[in-house]
């Protein structure tokens, strides 16, 4: 475990009327508690839990690899603020880490090919191929499987979404035995059901208001998934 509480700073808010300030969740959730070494976020689209993940990364120093900013019709300008208004409690020293995310990994590969023409050796790193050369899941697999063998605090936002259920599997077991080796700790947004039953993870729910523990078999996710696979005549019908 690396950090352990991560407290909203209700009186720095610096308004109530735009997102994420907006937001019910943050509003009534005084403190999150960290006591896995892996934690999932989950809740329905636009709940908060992403934009909660992004703020973690720049409070605590993590690069995220994201392209410049487009121009938008109209912009929020409390959009990007929320990390100003959180406080995470490091349990020992501040460790370095990484930032996950489907689209930026895209962006992450290309950089990757144009270093190593430079350097060759980086290849190495993330066993001896380039990912350009892997399919997109084959890529996502094979940079966890060297990346988070690394002692660091890794977020990951929705990782699911490129990889087959068999890589998801294999995800879980990257997650399994990097948590257990002590070095690392995971804060993952998700939707998939298969990545929320690694044993022994927290999950905590975004959908209602303040921010809750929640366990695997009484999630949404899991009764809905459950249910179409026993009724799917119903649901396609």
């Amino acid at each position: 475990m690396h950090i352990q509480h991560i407290t909203f700073l209700h009186e720095k808010y610096p308004t109530h009327d735009y997102y994420p300030f907006n937001l019910a969740i943050f509003r009534q959730t005084k403190s999150i508690k960290l006591s896995s070494p892996i934690t999932f976020f989950i809740g329905e689209n636009g709940s908060g839990k992403s934009t909660l993940l992004k703020a973690i990364a720049n409070k605590t120093y993590i690069h995220i690899w994201d392209a410049p900013p487009l121009r938008r019709l109209k912009p929020n300008p409390y959009e990007q603020l929320l990390h100003h208004a959180i406080a995470v409690d490091w349990k020992n020293d501040r460790v370095t880490g990484s930032y996950f995310g489907s689209q930026i990994f895209n962006r992450f590969t290309y950089l990757l090919e144009e270093w190593a023409s430079a350097d060759p050796n980086l290849i190495d790193y993330f066993g001896g191929h380039s990912l350009m050369t892997l399919s997109h899941g084959q890529s996502l697999v094979a940079f966890f499987k060297t990346r988070y063998k690394v002692k660091g605090l890794y977020l990951l936002d929705e990782p699911e979404t490129a990889l087959s259920p068999q890589s998801q599997l294999d995800l879980v077991k990257v997650l399994r035995t990097a948590s257990q080796a002590g070095q690392a700790q995971f804060i993952i947004a998700t939707h998939s059901p298969i990545l929320m039953a690694t044993p022994d993870a927290r999950i905590l729910c975004f959908d209602s208001a303040p921010i809750r523990d929640i366990e695997y078999h009484e999630t949404e996710y899991y009764r809905f998934y459950k249910d179409f696979m026993n009724n799917m005549d119903r649901y396609l019908s």
